[in-house]
């Protein structure tokens, strides 16, 4: 009778594990199956975007009022019905990039300043404190960032110096380095903290500073992570949209004067998008070709920040 029981029990305990791994196999296959499925719409809404933004650039460039080389090698553009109509892609592409170099003057010198002193400086406590409040701006809208902008960076700068005009490259470059200061901050920070403790401990065994070996050490080494944050900032203030709408003006021309307004790629698009271009003129379809431009210019500047990383990567055991 023991023997008949202990057997049972066996088999029970037995048919109880392989339950078991059957329920764990088809949770870890279901899981798989989704990963792949995530991988898959990831790719496909890629290749979605760049077969959209191909066939219409491609429609736009077969119109008769367009011309590839003017497109490509204009310094003016004047696509408003009613007016002689001009395509060349260089004042948005200046525009855009002049915003861009004013957020980065901006955000990548104090977010790494900020780093630096979160990771090598900061208490542990003040550090759990300012670490998540500086990372709240990330969620402010954009939106209000150009409101700002508006509102309060452009008279403030107003009353420094006469010649900036209402809507200026200056105040929305500024707002978007505001907006991407988080993002050099936080990557930087991490990049920083991963840095081994050994290092630090053998620069102060060999009598360095805390200044000598933060700036000259620990920085050094997290010179990949700091890349990859300064790249992800740029392409971030590149693709910039509300900001710029508000803030910088609409006025698509060759600006050097961060004072003075000009217009963005984005900035045109929303103006395209939200105004009364015919869905049938070269107007409607340039705001794909200027998309697809950003999405070339976007792509380049990931592409070279992979090549960079891979290059200034360390590896610690």
């Amino acid at each position: 009778m023991t023997s008949l029981s202990a057997s049972k029990t066996s088999v029970l305990a037995t048919h109880g594990r392989r339950k078991s791994t059957a329920v764990r196999y088809a949770m870890e296959t279901m899981i798989r199956l989704y990963l792949i499925a995530a991988s898959f719409f990831t790719i496909l809404t890629t290749i979605a975007i760049i077969v959209v933004l191909a066939k219409e650039t491609y429609h736009f460039f077969g119109l008769e009022e367009v011309s590839v080389v003017e497109f490509f090698t204009g310094f003016e553009w004047n696509p408003l019905l009613g007016a002689e109509k001009h395509f060349g892609i260089w004042p948005l592409v200046c525009g855009t990039l002049l915003v861009t170099l004013v957020a980065m003057v901006v955000a990548i010198p104090f977010g790494l300043i900020t780093a630096i002193y979160l990771s090598e400086y900061a208490p542990r406590p003040l550090r759990a404190v300012l670490k998540p409040v500086l990372e709240v701006l990330a969620g402010v809208p954009t939106v209000v960032y150009g409101f700002f902008a508006l509102a309060v960076i452009t008279p403030f700068l107003r009353t420094m110096y006469d010649g900036f005009e209402i809507y200026n490259v200056f105040s929305a470059g500024l707002a978007v380095g505001i907006m991407c200061l988080p993002i050099v901050c936080s990557i930087s920070e991490d990049a920083l903290q991963a840095v081994p403790g050994s290092l630090r401990e053998g620069a102060y065994g060999l009598g360095a500073t805390k200044f000598d070996v933060s700036v000259k050490i620990v920085t050094p080494a997290a010179l990949s992570g700091i890349i990859a944050a300064s790249l992800l900032a740029i392409a971030r203030a590149v693709g910039e949209t509300m900001i710029v709408a508000l803030a910088a003006g609409n006025l698509a021309r060759m600006v050097w004067n961060p004072a003075e307004q000009g217009q963005t790629m984005t900035a045109y698009m929303v103006q395209i998008f939200l105004g009364d271009a015919s869905q049938l003129g070269p107007e409607y379809y340039s705001a794909y070709a200027v998309a697809a431009m950003l999405f070339v210019m976007t792509f380049i500047l990931t592409y070279t920040g992979h090549r960079i990383r891979v290059k200034f990567r360390e590896e610690y055991e």
